[in-house]
């Protein structure tokens, strides 16, 4: 992980389901499961993890790289359970710098497509942020480490 971009997503095991996931992002980490993943029907979504894990990736780069033209906020999905969602937050007042802050909201996994979350993202009113687990970088060094996780997550497979 970079000092400049301390944030980085991957598998912990190639089983899929529950606790398969981490995300670290500073000194704090959290496990995530691909369960929701899995069960995305959407027709955008790939076959296997590994591409749909890339796919998430994916979109959280392109709106990574909204940000680049200017101030603005985006929320990238991360841990989708039945009850609530984590996510995110990524804010830019300058199209150079990023905070990078990970929260919860309320929202349950069971109305998001993970492959096309792109529709429920604005609807992260009730962003509730972790304590301790924030971090700013150049919004160019983040748009690297989603890429270079993207590509990882992809090479794993199925």
């Amino acid at each position: 992980m970079s000092a400049d971009v301390a944030l980085h997503f991957d598998r912990v095991r190639m089983k899929g389901a529950h606790g398969d996931l981490r995300l670290r992002i500073g000194s704090c980490r959290h496990r995530c499961d691909s369960y929701y993943l899995a069960l995305d029907d959407s027709p955008t979504a790939p076959a296997g993890l590994g591409p749909r894990l890339s796919r998430l990736l994916e979109q959280w780069g392109s709106q990574v790289a909204g940000l680049g033209g200017g101030e603005g906020t985006v929320h990238l999905p991360y841990d989708f359970s039945d009850q609530c969602t984590a996510w995110l937050r990524v804010t830019s007042t300058d199209g150079r710098t990023a905070e990078v802050q990970a929260g919860w909201s309320l929202i349950g996994a069971w109305g998001i497509r993970p492959s096309d979350y792109l529709a429920t993202a604005p609807a992260v009113t009730d962003f509730d942020p972790i304590a301790g687990a924030r971090f700013v970088c150049a919004l160019a060094g983040l748009a690297a480490r989603i890429e270079a996780d993207r590509a990882a997550l992809e090479a794993t497979g199925p």
